[in-house]
């Protein structure tokens, strides 16, 4: 009983001492400085990386504004995952831990798992190419590995694509086989307006004309006037005439949808209302005369 009463005696002695608490405030001091490092360190980075980007019209080196966007989220990551790792690494130094074991350790379990994980390698060389060969940047409209949406985020892993809708999607760049990419190039609106044939063809596509003139000023992602293709079809109550029109990227839909709403309201304080199925009706007295007919015709 004396011994562990000594031995609890020589513990508070330790607690209460100015030893332990000296090195316990050097070694939250000692923390703070490096997390408060390493926070200015990142934070200094992306400021500097925001502003290259912004002065890039100025250097010999010209990259679209999508790509732009990419690569300044690429760089910003990587750093912040370098200046965390060392501060951690730092950290551990400061509780007198062998660092030196670990990263070797770090080392072997690291090439033991490149040989396991195929697919993690694989989606980082993905991550690269997509990247390097700017198939797709941030902030464009794509469709890849059936999702559909708008690029918010490219890593070397995984690529997030938000749906119109609001989900997110995150994807493994070793997923991405096949990419349509709506952002590269003017899109086309392609829309066919249904006209009874009670309405004369040339009476219509004067009207359509008329209109299309007026939509480039209207809306500003409709590129140039929509042209008039002509008739389109012949369905059983109506033809249809075919309207394209030059768009800016992704803003095909947008574009069909204002043609559409444009064109109709026009069409119909002109007269021309839209076509509707019709139905034939005999009475009975009529179906007898229409199959007496047909006898004496010999049908």
């Amino acid at each position: 009983m004396e011994i562990i009463n000594e031995q609890l005696s020589v513990l508070w002695t330790y607690i209460t001492g100015p030893e332990l608490w000296t090195i316990l405030i050097s070694a939250f001091v000692r923390i703070t400085v490096i997390i408060i490092i390493a926070t200015t360190i990142v934070k200094v980075t992306r400021s500097l990386v925001d502003k290259t980007f912004t002065n890039r019209t100025r250097g010999p080196i010209r990259i679209s504004q999508r790509r732009e966007k990419t690569l300044k989220k690429l760089i910003k990551n990587v750093v912040a995952y370098v200046v965390y790792f060392m501060a951690i690494v730092m950290i551990l130094g400061v509780f007198n831990f062998d660092v030196g074991p670990l990263l070797a350790g770090a080392g072997v379990i690291g090439l033991a798992i490149g040989f396991g994980a195929q697919n993690l390698v694989r989606d980082i060389i993905s991550g690269f190419f997509i990247i390097f060969e700017d198939q797709f940047s941030v902030g464009d409209y794509v469709a890849v590995s059936g999702v559909e949406g708008t690029v918010e985020e490219i890593g070397l892993r995984t690529t997030q694509v938000l749906s119109w809708t609001g989900e997110m999607h995150i994807l493994p760049n070793g997923n991405v086989t096949q990419v349509t990419n709506y952002s590269l190039h003017n899109g086309l609106a392609v829309v066919d307006i249904n006209i009874p044939y009670e309405s004369n063809v040339a009476d219509a596509e004067k009207i359509i004309d008329e209109v299309a003139i007026t939509l480039p000023e209207k809306y500003e992602y409709i590129v140039g006037a929509p042209e008039t293709i002509g008739v389109q079809n012949l369905d059983v109550s109506h033809f249809a005439i075919r309207i394209i029109a030059d768009t800016l990227p992704g803003f095909q839909w947008a574009g069909e949808r204002v043609i559409r709403k444009e064109m109709q309201d026009k069409l119909y304080k002109s007269g021309i209302e839209i076509p509707a199925p019709r139905l034939v009706m005999y009475s009975n007295e009529d179906k007898e005369k229409l199959m007496r007919e047909n006898r004496e015709r010999g049908l």
